[in-house]
């Protein structure tokens, strides 16, 4: 399944980077600006964990400004800051309101204080108040009773696979290798890690290639390498689930975040891909349960709470378009309630080997210059350069949302060489055909959910995964993959099974 046979690669690089999610792509996409040789893989498909399953916000945190982590808040609210600048399309301002309630908790000076300070970090000043009326305006299906009005502010919002999937293309384009479903494990010479030992998921074949320096960044399991030495720090993987619901079931025009009645935890609802994602719990994961999903009890506590913020609209499980779960990678300090667990990154090396986990997605680029000054400590030549734009952006007002999602190369590309049936938009969603065409001829489609779940979120915002438009998904895929029938009713089957276990939406 590697779209590069393993014994077509050199037999070292300078650096090999275990992992394509958001940590793995932007270290890959980092590493590759200092001119080293840079190899990434992946054992499944690149953001096929948590980073296509977070809240999907690239925000500051203010709950982590409730916990005085002032360095975590001011480091994350000027990274969205850069990326609303240097990634339009892909990263854009989400509107905030959160609405507050007589005798309730927190009062209206104490939220205006800190979306003050939250704005005085990002240099910028957009919070305010609205009064009830203006509020109820926007949201007319809010809680109506003590209603004073609702603190309004900015965050952003991205499609956190595409995000990875970006920076993978942008890091190949300047001369980087990246493979997914290719398993690596790591080989040792004594103490000292020199490389490591390849197996395509497909074929079986094996491949030991050098590196000067192997960086771990599988996420929620970097200390679950195999063949790494120990000396990892303990981590506490968290489920986070979330609802899709369409626009129509549930009519949110801004995002709207409050306090869950239950336990006082935020959670939120906001537009998201054509679509609404809500969410978010905050759990204890065991790893032995498999692929996460989202359980019953988490459904119940999620419509709970929105039954508390919007009693009219009645909203069950079943309304739902899906359900998606991501597992946290949280370094454990041992608290007892899983959300006072602090959402720092943690970096640990040994000889040949540097290792990453935890962290925001907001900060990945942060977090990969990091890793790559620890790395420089073994290999001199990978120490990061002065600051570059994390994308080059084109300014393009009518694709700019495309323009995004691909750069402009791939855009110009894809826009001069569709027809115009290619470039219709595929109805209850922001994607066109043409999208589809693109990603199985040009990202390393393997698997119909690679195409349905990732390189596009049709899976999670269409009812049943996309299933009335399997036929047509069937054309573009017999086209561009070169399937054949019997390929096409194992994917699909697989695909629909694979759906209805993980994204389903959880009825009693």
């Amino acid at each position: 399944m590697s779209s590069i046979d393993l014994n077509t690669l050199p037999a070292s690089f300078d650096a090999i980077v275990i992992g394509g999610g958001i940590s793995g792509a932007g270290i890959l996409r980092e590493a590759v600006r200092t001119g080293a040789r840079v190899l990434l893989v992946e054992q499944n498909d690149f953001a096929s964990g948590t980073s296509s399953a977070s809240s999907k916000l690239v925000h500051g945190g203010l709950r982590y400004l409730k916990n005085k982590q002032w360095r975590l808040t001011l480091e994350s609210v000027r990274e969205r800051q850069r990326l609303l600048r240097e990634a339009p399309g892909l990263v854009e301002t989400q509107p905030f309101l959160m609405p507050l309630y007589q005798g309730a908790k927190p009062g209206k000076f104490t939220m205006r204080m800190g979306l003050w300070i939250y704005d005085l970090m990002a240099g910028t000043f957009v919070s305010g108040w609205l009064s009830q009326n203006s509020l109820l305006k926007i949201e007319p299906n809010l809680r109506k009773p003590d209603l004073l009005g609702a603190v309004h502010y900015e965050d952003a919002r991205t499609d956190d696979a595409r995000l990875v999937q970006r920076l993978i293309r942008d890091a190949v384009d300047a001369g980087a290798v990246a493979l997914n479903y290719v398993r690596a494990e790591v080989v040792m010479s004594g103490a000292q890690v020199t490389g490591v030992r390849l197996t395509d998921s497909a074929s079986g074949q094996t491949r030991e290639i050098a590196g000067s320096i192997v960086i771990n960044a599988s996420g929620a399991w970097a200390s679950d390498l195999q063949g790494a030495p120990e000396g990892s720090p303990k981590l506490r993987p968290l489920r986070g689930s979330h609802f899709v619901f369409s626009k129509d079931t549930l009519p949110v025009k801004r995002a709207v975040s409050w306090l869950h009645p239950k336990d006082q935890r935020p959670i939120f609802a906001y537009p998201w891909e054509g679509a609404v994602v809500y969410g978010t719990t905050d759990l204890d994961h065991d790893a032995s349960q498999g692929h996460p999903r989202m359980t019953l009890e988490e459904a119940d506590y999620l419509i709970d709470g929105l039954a508390y913020q919007f009693p009219a609209l009645q909203l069950k499980s079943s309304d739902a378009l899906s359900t998606y779960s991501g597992v946290r990678p949280i370094v454990d300090s041992g608290k007892d309630n899983p959300s006072e667990e602090s959402r720092e990154s943690a970096m640990w090396s040994s000889p040949g080997l540097v290792n990453i986990t935890g962290g925001k997605l907001t900060t990945f680029r942060v977090t990969a210059r990091e890793v790559l000054h620890e790395a420089a400590k073994q290999v001199p030549a990978l120490a990061p350069g002065k600051d570059q734009p994390v994308f080059e952006s084109a300014k393009q007002q009518k694709h700019e949302r495309l323009f995004g999602r691909l750069g402009a190369k791939a855009a110009n590309v894809l826009l001069s060489s569709s027809t115009p049936a290619q470039l219709e938009i595929i109805e209850g969603t922001p994607y066109c055909w043409a999208e589809l065409h693109w990603a199985a001829r040009h990202e390393q489609v393997h698997q119909l959910d690679d195409l349905l779940m990732r390189r596009t979120r049709i899976g999670l915002v269409m009812v049943n995964g996309g299933l009335e438009i399997l036929p047509r998904v069937k054309e573009i895929c017999m086209t561009e993959l070169a399937w054949d029938e019997a390929r096409w009713n194992a994917e699909s089957a697989r695909y629909l099974e694979l759906w209805q276990r993980n994204h389903a939406p959880v009825i009693a």
